[in-house]
């Protein structure tokens, strides 16, 4: 066998075979989800230290089942590479016997000549692993697995749904690292992005992602904290896309009130960032009297057109970021 393969054991016919998987240089190695076909990525001794019955889940769509079953492609083609070494010799084998005293004749002149060889068998090296590498290690805050992922993720390999918190501020990172990628594009390109209003867009796009960020933590949170949760949300619509809406739910399930958990200056910058993305969504960002009602300091008129920037969008992700460990940090008295 190459090197990289052996047989462990044979009973009768049945021959087991142990092919080793390399792991990259920080000593992980990939998996692939049999479902969405996405790759992730493993530490090499935690997965060792799992039971052999262990349950994967796909980091990405939340797909489980049998460890065996998310083998990479190219951990797939070595094992058969092996596997058809193996059985090459295993039918050398059977011709040899089969032609062991076998003597052809040429008697008749109607006989056919069968004439056998053996030869020896010399195996090539058994494909190398080569897939996408690591940009960060991450750990299950409840497990301690690492493991690497190349997307918005939402499941631990091992425990399954991430914590609300930990997909919360995932999904703020994306959003600040979405920033930061837009500002290192090359000048001329930034300034025909620019004029195109793609900025703009980019900007407006993160006001509407906060709210939806907090949002499904808000929901998260009080459905697995309040017992009656379905009972109180029912017929209040989207609820948790209204900051002061929000506050009250909570307090009315006997949990601290927002307001006062956030400091009361942020908390006023998240309701004017709260109602900017509502005039955005629902208004094409024209200001309209709902709007200054919530921003009454604000020096805008109705009809007026609101503009962003992305100085103000770092902020946004700041005071959201607070406002999340908030929500997530509510206990009942």
């Amino acid at each position: 066998m190459a090197s990289g393969a052996e047989i462990v054991g044979r009973d009768s016919d049945s021959f087991e075979m142990k092919v080793s998987i390399p792991s990259d240089e920080d000593g992980f190695f990939g998996r692939q989800c049999p479902s969405c076909r996405q790759i992730f990525r493993i530490d090499g001794n935690d997965y060792d230290a799992l039971p052999d019955e262990v349950v994967l889940w796909c980091v990405y769509c939340g797909h489980h089942d049998e460890h065996s079953e998310f083998m990479t492609q190219q951990q797939l083609d070595r094992a058969l590479r092996a596997a058809g070494d193996l059985g090459v010799q295993l039918i050398g084998q059977a011709l040899d016997q089969a032609f062991s005293g076998f003597r052809s004749s040429r008697r008749s002149e109607f006989g056919i000549e069968i004439s056998y060889r053996t030869e020896p068998f010399y195996p090539e090296p058994l494909p190398g692993i080569d897939e996408e590498k690591l940009i960060r290690i991450r750990s299950c805050e409840r497990c301690s697995l690492r493991y690497a992922v190349f997307g918005e993720h939402r499941f631990c390999p091992v425990c399954g749904h991430l914590p609300a918190l930990v997909v919360a501020l995932d999904a703020l990172a994306a959003e600040t690292a979405r920033l930061d990628g837009v500002a290192q594009l090359p000048a001329q390109t930034a300034a025909m992005l620019r004029e195109q209003g793609v900025f703009t867009r980019l900007w407006v796009d993160t006001l509407k992602n906060l709210v939806g960020v907090v949002e499904a933590l808000g929901t998260a949170v009080f459905r697995d904290t309040v017992p009656d949760a379905d009972q109180r949300l029912r017929g209040k619509g989207n609820i948790f896309q209204r900051l002061d809406h929000t506050a009250d739910l909570f307090v009315d399930a006997g949990y601290p009130d927002l307001r006062t958990v956030v400091d009361p200056a942020r908390w006023q910058r998240l309701i004017e960032f709260w109602a900017a993305r509502h005039v955005f969504t629902h208004n094409d960002g024209l200001v309209d009297e709902k709007y200054l009602t919530k921003v009454p300091a604000s020096t805008m008129r109705i009809g007026q057109r609101l503009t962003t920037t992305e100085q103000l969008c770092r902020q946004a992700i700041a005071d959201t970021e607070v406002l999340c460990r908030a929500v997530a940090g509510l206990t009942a008295p």
